[in-house]
């Protein structure tokens, strides 16, 4: 999941990133470019599922649509509660052309 620059700088990693590397290890491609986002967004904590949604809908879209058109991807977040997050972000992937978005989470509040 991409952070906002603001949020990876004060954090100084991105979680998602650094499972998504080691799950993968050398078997499969990570690739953090092909997802950004686009727009800074206030922290979900504490919002209902409808403002979640609403919070991230159109936050995430594809720099670079050639590169991911007709791929397979497997997004992994780190915890979901509400899944807008992944979400937005297979919306984002699929305008852009993608074959199938799958998701891999690591833990459910």
């Amino acid at each position: 999941m991409p952070l906002s620059r603001e949020r990876q700088d004060g954090r100084g990693f991105n979680q998602s990133l650094l499972i998504a590397r080691r799950l993968a290890g050398d078997a499969l491609p990570v690739i953090p470019g092909w997802l950004a986002r686009m727009r800074d967004t206030p922290s979900q904590v504490g919002q209902d599922r409808e403002a979640r949604h609403a919070n991230v809908a159109g936050a995430f879209a594809c720099p670079d649509p050639a590169a991911v058109r007709g791929q397979r991807i497997l997004l992994l977040d780190d915890v979901a509660t509400t899944g807008a997050t992944l979400d937005a972000c297979a919306r984002a992937l699929r305008a852009a052309g993608v074959a199938s978005v799958h998701a891999l989470v690591v833990a459910k509040a």
